[in-house]
């Protein structure tokens, strides 16, 4: 999970320094070339070409697409709010994961992981303060991108069970680059040298980013995973007032540290009779 908050870290970094330069199915078409790319020549050199066949297309099918819209809210949002205020709105991930991992992973919703998860969603309110202007058109899209990712999630984690992160991210890639290609074709324009540089990084921390994530999937419920996630903001925020001049605001470190305290919760376990860290069993 910290290779994974790094790497969405410096995507959303790229994706600020393209906004309004480069259209964003575009950016999107090349991040997906770049990681079926990479993955396919890692599969390749790794002499296990069974990672590039799956036994559950349509599942790839439905989480990709709806992935994509997800990102692309996602990288619309980064270009027209604040990096904390982006984040902050896609916290509301983790409420939507635990809802349908529960209804269709069949994952207990504890106390402690509702309670945990209602801390994050203070944070969240605190941060965006409803009614100062921030539930904008932007923010609604930013909302529906947090939605699409949640199902996104979800399926990861349903995957996970039986691919290997090699696989769902080469049919991450597979599905999304021809939707890229078809909407980008609408506004196409070459990159410049700095430009094809961010696309890079965006397209490399894509790939680490995702495979943190499928092999967080792999040891731990999909609500705990998410629910981790939320440590990002603080990390954005910091990035948002060095380099963009973005302003620090008190609400948002209050914000911030509902969320860590809510991430301590959901991450603490409890040591039994003997001593011993106490088993969840899945």
């Amino acid at each position: 999970m910290i290779g994974a908050l790094t790497s969405f870290s410096l995507m959303a970094i790229g994706v600020r320094e393209l906004s309004g330069l480069i259209d964003t199915f575009q950016v999107l078409f090349f991040r997906s070339v770049i990681g079926l790319f990479v993955i396919a020549l890692v599969i390749a050199c790794s002499g296990k070409v069974e990672r590039f066949r799956t036994d559950r297309p349509g599942l790839h099918g439905i989480r990709n697409i709806v992935h994509f819209a997800g990102s692309y809210g996602w990288f619309l949002g980064i270009g027209l709010l604040p990096l904390a205020e982006v984040f902050a709105l896609e916290f509301t991930v983790p409420l939507w994961t635990a809802l349908i991992a529960c209804l269709f992973l069949n994952e207990q919703l504890t106390v402690r992981k509702v309670f945990a998860i209602i801390l994050g969603m203070v944070g969240v309110v605190v941060i965006v303060q409803p009614g100062s202007g921030v539930i904008s058109h932007s923010s609604l899209i930013v909302l529906g991108a947090a939605i699409c990712y949640a199902v996104a999630h979800s399926s990861t984690k349903s995957l996970a069970a039986t691919e290997h992160p090699l696989t769902i991210l080469f049919y991450m890639c597979l599905v999304q680059l021809p939707i890229g290609l078809c909407f980008s074709l609408l506004n196409w324009q070459n990159p410049t040298d700095v430009q094809w540089f961010w696309i890079t990084v965006i397209g490399i921390s894509a790939l680490t980013a995702h495979f943190c994530m499928a092999k967080a999937m792999q040891t731990a419920e999909a609500t705990v995973v998410v629910t981790m996630d939320f440590l990002r903001l603080p990390a954005i925020a910091m990035v948002g007032v060095a380099f963009y001049a973005e302003p620090l605001e008190i609400a948002l470190m209050v914000g911030a540290l509902l969320m860590l305290l809510g991430n301590l919760l959901n991450m603490y376990v409890p040591e039994n009779k003997h001593g011993d860290v106490a088993r969840t069993s899945r």
